[in-house]
């Protein structure tokens, strides 16, 4: 089984709401859950390290699964469409950014 040891994140960059267009409707991820991704084609940023780097797959009306490549065996997080695009707007916004001490 892979660990992967999460980042901390910076204090002073307050948590956002989540925008009111990300539904809490659990049958849409049990949909997300049951699909086959057998078949997807995983991608990640150019130029990174195929063996370790996250990875995402491109499913049905907008959906997105991402997972570690370095543990391709364990279960990928499936986002719907609008939780991705609450995600990336957040990752343009600076909201995940971390301070790095040197």
């Amino acid at each position: 089984m892979c660990s992967v040891k999460p980042s901390g994140r910076s204090s002073s960059q307050p948590c956002r709401s989540a925008p009111s267009e990300v539904s809490t409707d659990t049958s849409g991820k049990d949909a997300l859950y049951a699909l086959d991704l057998s078949e997807v084609e995983w991608v990640g940023a150019p130029g990174s390290d195929p063996h370790d780097r996250v990875e995402i797959a491109h499913l049905p009306e907008g959906a997105v699964a991402m997972r570690n490549s370095a543990c391709p065996e364990d279960p990928p997080l499936r986002y719907t469409a609008a939780e991705w695009k609450a995600f990336t707007l957040g990752v343009r916004d600076g909201e995940f950014d971390v301070e790095t001490h040197h």
